[in-house]
């Protein structure tokens, strides 16, 4: 059983408290505590990492890297490898907002387009009605008071929240995707339900590139395509041979930030400012006003719902 040093602590302290951190930001962290970078020194890095996620396993808990499909940056987060009852006391979200955030990435899961986002207002008209199986698994009419009283007014503030603590994000064109958490989080899950991987990078591939022959199942995510485009100029699909074209993804997260995390040390972030809400709920009802004006469906919403379909869906 290794020891860990006070740095290690620092590190693993550094990520609970502040959440998932960008790869620069962390390794900023690391080089202040060590006084190395870890550019050039790799594998004091790796050094690092291996002994505290030995020690992370005793409590079923891993640090991980993970790389965002929206901007294509690496993030490193601690997570809990452990899904039981125990586990689900610890979080501060309500039932009805679980289901509610369930809803919303299973619906991004099963897009056979891959965009990797949805509605906003097709958000916001989820049933939650739907979330709510019987001893059989099917869904059950049964529901409880807390699904039916869980009115626009609580989802709004549930995404505001949910993106807050970057579990999902809002995007350039006020879409909803996922935030780094689940990306983190979800890995398993995502490989359990079937969502295709990326072929170059084995990685869920809820927001991909897909081939553009209709007939294959091959997905690529953006970031991993431009690296293959830049080492050889053209890119052939490797099963169907169909050759790629590729295009920058126009919608990338935003970041809901302070002034202060600049460079960081190892203390955590500060607050927000109290200006934030107000901001915030500004930009909600521009938000919203613009998803009506441009004819947002919202009428075939639901877990199960896609939004959009391609000419021929893939196979799963």
């Amino acid at each position: 059983m290794a020891v860990l040093s006070w740095k290690h602590h620092t590190l693993i302290q550094s990520l609970l408290e502040r959440g998932p951190l960008t790869e620069k930001e962390f390794h900023l962290i690391f080089t202040g505590i060590t006084g190395q970078n870890p550019g050039t020194h790799q594998g004091k890095f790796n050094d690092y990492l291996l002994k505290i996620n030995r020690e992370l396993s005793y409590v079923q808990l891993d640090l991980r890297a993970c790389r965002d499909p929206y901007d294509g940056r690496v993030y490193f987060g601690v997570v809990n490898n452990v899904s039981d009852d125990q586990s689900k006391l610890g979080t501060k979200y309500s039932v009805p907002q679980i289901a509610f955030f369930k809803a919303i990435v299973e619906t991004i899961a099963q897009d056979v387009t891959a965009e990797g986002t949805i509605c906003n207002l097709d958000a916001l008209n989820i049933k939650l009605e739907n979330q709510v199986l019987n001893s059989s698994g099917s869904q059950s009419q049964d529901v409880p008071a807390a699904f039916k009283n869980f009115t626009m007014s609580h989802k709004e503030k549930t995404l505001d929240q949910l993106v807050k603590d970057k579990w999902l994000c809002y995007t350039e064109d006020d879409n909803i995707g996922l935030g780094v958490r689940s990306i983190l989080d979800l890995r398993s899950w995502f490989h359990n339900v079937g969502v295709p991987s990326c072929q170059v990078c084995n990685e869920a591939g809820f927001k991909a590139k897909l081939c553009p022959n209709d007939g294959c199942v091959v997905r690529i995510h953006h970031y991993c395509l431009k690296k293959r485009f830049s080492q050889k100029g053209v890119l052939v699909c490797p099963s169907c041979e169909t050759q790629w074209q590729y295009q920058p993804p126009k919608a990338e997260p935003i970041e809901v930030e302070n002034e202060e995390t600049e460079p960081v040390q190892s203390q955590p972030s500060s607050n927000p400012s109290p200006s934030q809400p107000s901001l915030r709920s500004k930009r909600k009802r521009q938000r919203l006003n613009d998803a009506e004006t441009a004819g947002c469906s919202s009428q075939e919403s639901g877990a199960n719902r896609k939004r959009v379909t391609r000419s021929s869906a893939h196979p799963r």
